[in-house]
């Protein structure tokens, strides 16, 4: 069957976003159905595929970094096939930096893995698709645990943020079917998934690429049709998205994680115009607190950033009053980088390293005072929570998720007492007992 005289050991390493890493599994389903067989040991690998991110000039770094690290490591013969956002947007920075990658797929050109991984000669598919989305019977082996996966229901964006070159990387907006997605759907679901993720760059603008309107509230009353029991998580949506609709439908149904991430960035009005953002200061604040007031138990997640070229310390300090006053769960903090495609990269008024630092630990500081707050308020509360497994650091202690804390990018509920524990990725109940900085701590009842 395989055109090479290596084995069939493969060995994948996914950067980047959510939406990279289902690209991953889409991979590695289309090549497990093939006769390859999957390995978490680079040394044993015949084929080492790459997915990289190319969002940032941090990002590309730690993707040529990672391709590095496996040139070094891998055992001799073996292939290193490098696909993703980086090959799309920077394929002559890789090809300079590594002679002997074997081939390389551009970010939309997913599922030609197999065509990749079995040229008996370097080469490339490198297409004008920027982004892929899963289309009818295509396998995709899910690389996280058993009981939460991610549900990509589009891809490209029909924002212009100043600062982004997500458009450039992954071009426009393109909707993935609703038939399409519920099949995933319920896929997943009957694959014995707990949680499913719903992500995009921006979930809001789901179906307006075909001229729909409430495209994700729609897509939400089917998917809240399945009669079981599960976790309907929503990453990225912008404050003028979140629709009085969402806000009824999230009301009636706990399936869906009273849960939002919600990226903000600024709250100064000249910062967010400057930054060609859609809402205004007052706006974000009147969606914070109709959110606090329609459902009280509201997680508010959200992304800030420092430096933006020609913020004042006024600016800046603007933000952190507004931490201060109205405070959210989680924040993600982002010190501005300088993409070259960007149009803010031909802006005045640049800031150094130095100030952009400065802030960062300012704000940082800041949200850390509200975060232990916040998180004492939950001392004696009981949650519905998913037990995910053992500490890392001792079997002695087990770690868990409410609604409230997101895979990957949030703290957890370190359980002290889970003598009533019978199944990970299932669900309990757990009363909480103390709070760290980050995490919870509490008892399974």
């Amino acid at each position: 069957m395989f055109k090479t005289n290596l084995g069939n050991k493969i060995h994948f390493t996914s950067l980047g976003c959510a939406r990279n890493l289902v690209d991953s599994e889409v991979m590695l389903g289309i090549l497990l159905r093939s006769g390859y067989e999957a390995t978490d040991k680079i040394e044993d690998a015949d084929y080492l595929v790459v997915n990289t991110c190319g969002f940032l000039s941090a990002s590309r770094k730690e993707s040529c970094d990672t391709i590095d690290g496996l040139m070094q490591e891998k055992k001799a013969g073996a292939k290193v096939v490098v696909t993703g956002c980086m090959v799309q947007n920077h394929s002559s920075e890789i090809k300079e930096k590594f002679k002997d990658v074997h081939y390389f797929l551009g970010s939309g050109d997913v599922e030609k893995i197999l065509e990749a991984i079995q040229a008996p000669g370097p080469g490339e598919a490198i297409t004008s698709a920027k982004s892929y989305i899963q289309l009818g019977e295509v396998p995709r082996q899910l690389s996280t645990p058993k009981h939460f996966a991610y549900l990509k229901i589009a891809e490209g964006c029909a924002k212009r943020c100043a600062f982004c070159i997500i458009p450039t990387i992954k071009g426009p907006l393109k909707s993935k079917p609703v038939e399409q997605i519920l099949k995933e759907f319920e896929l997943l679901l009957s694959g014995g998934v707990k949680e499913v993720i719903l992500i995009a760059q921006d979930l809001g603008d789901f179906g307006k690429d075909r001229g729909e309107v409430k495209g994700l509230e729609n897509l939400l009353k089917e998917m809240l049709k399945v009669k079981k029991d599960f976790w309907l998580r929503l990453l990225y949506l912008y404050p003028d998205e979140i629709t009085e609709d969402l806000i009824e439908i999230m009301e009636k149904d706990s399936r869906i994680c009273a849960y939002l991430d919600m990226p903000i960035q600024h709250i100064n009005n000249e910062m967010l115009k400057s930054m060609r953002r859609k809402t205004s200061k007052e706006q974000i604040i009147h969606t914070i607190e109709t959110l606090r007031k329609r459902i009280p138990s509201i997680v508010i997640r959200t992304s800030l950033m420092v430096g933006f070229p020609g913020e004042t310390e006024e600016q800046f300090e603007e933000l952190i009053q507004f931490v201060q006053k109205h405070p959210l769960d989680n924040v993600g903090i982002f010190k501005y980088s300088k993409e070259e495609k960007s149009s803010s990269a031909k802006f005045e008024g640049h800031l150094s390293e130095e100030i952009k630092d400065r802030r960062y630990e300012k704000l940082a500081k800041a949200q850390m005072k509200v975060l232990k707050k916040r998180n004492k308020a939950y001392i004696g509360k009981k949650l519905r929570v998913i037990v995910e497994g053992y500490h890392p650091e001792t079997e002695l202690l087990m770690r868990a998720r409410f609604y409230g804390q997101c895979p990957e990018i949030d703290g957890q509920i370190i359980i002290n007492d889970g003598r009533k524990v019978k199944a990970f990725g299932e669900f309990y109940e757990v009363e909480i007992t103390d709070a760290s900085e980050f995490d919870l701590i509490g008892r399974v009842l």
